[in-house]
């Protein structure tokens, strides 16, 4: 069990397989169920009680930094220019998260917790003197929406590989985890995926995963983020808000 004191959300990517949505907003601003991605994630993260939150921001960042001051707990916005993708924008907001394990939340990512809240329950499983990060992943088979040959595999012990060739991959990454700065140590200059640190942990037996066992949604094409308002509205997910 820790105490998550520092949080980041990326919301720097692109968008392109959700336009033409996102031909002038930033993917992690699009709506569902009457409020922004980027502030569902945000209310999840201050709920959690973390104070320290960054997040970064390149397509339309006037935009993201619009919604983040009018929080009443507003993030610090860090501007990326040009992009640096997945694991080049947390190495560049590691600085502001501090020495400690933190939380690292996809601004496209939405869930719905289960009977212990998500951020809680990957607190509680994290132990950071074995784990360079814990993933959370969703089964595969339960998404609505292309999810390929799925992203992950577990062991019994809930470390993470990846898949052989031609095998079948229960899990998909949720877009949501828990960071050791360790993960980042001998990160590389210029943009680079989070994939790159992770195959890395995985060889080193040090990438945990943790089953999600509330709803997540998988939100790529227009499609999705339809599906899932239809979802939320008509009552075949509950939740509160």
């Amino acid at each position: 069990m820790i105490t998550l004191n520092s949080a980041m959300v990326l919301a720097a990517g692109l968008g392109t397989r959700m336009r033409p949505l996102t031909e002038a907003t930033p993917k992690p601003l699009l709506k569902l169920a009457g409020r922004t991605l980027l502030d569902h994630a945000l209310d999840r993260i201050d709920a959690a009680g973390i104070g320290t939150v960054v997040v970064n921001a390149h397509w339309f960042p006037e935009q993201v930094e619009a919604v983040c001051a009018a929080r009443p707990n507003p993030p610090r916005v860090l501007r990326e220019e040009p992009i640096q993708e997945t694991g080049g924008g947390m190495r560049d907001a590691l600085p502001h998260l501090g020495g400690a394990p933190f939380l690292a939340v996809n601004g496209d990512a939405f869930w719905l917790d289960g009977p212990t809240p998500t951020i809680e329950r990957l607190a509680a499983t994290f132990r950071a003197g074995e784990m360079d990060a814990l993933l959370l992943l969703v089964r595969a088979a339960t998404v609505e929406g292309e999810v390929g040959r799925g992203d992950f595999l577990l062991d019994p012990l809930g470390r993470v590989r990846l898949p052989k060739e031609r095998e079948i991959s229960p899990y998909v990454y949720a877009g949501v985890q828990i960071v050791h700065p360790r993960l980042l140590e001998g990160a590389p200059d210029g943009p680079f995926g989070t994939m790159l640190l992770w195959k890395r942990a995985i060889e080193a037996g040090r990438l945990f995963g943790l089953v999600h066992d509330g709803a997540w949604f998988h939100l790529s094409r227009p499609i999705d983020l339809r599906k899932a308002e239809t979802a939320l509205a008509t009552g075949l997910q509950r939740v509160l808000f």
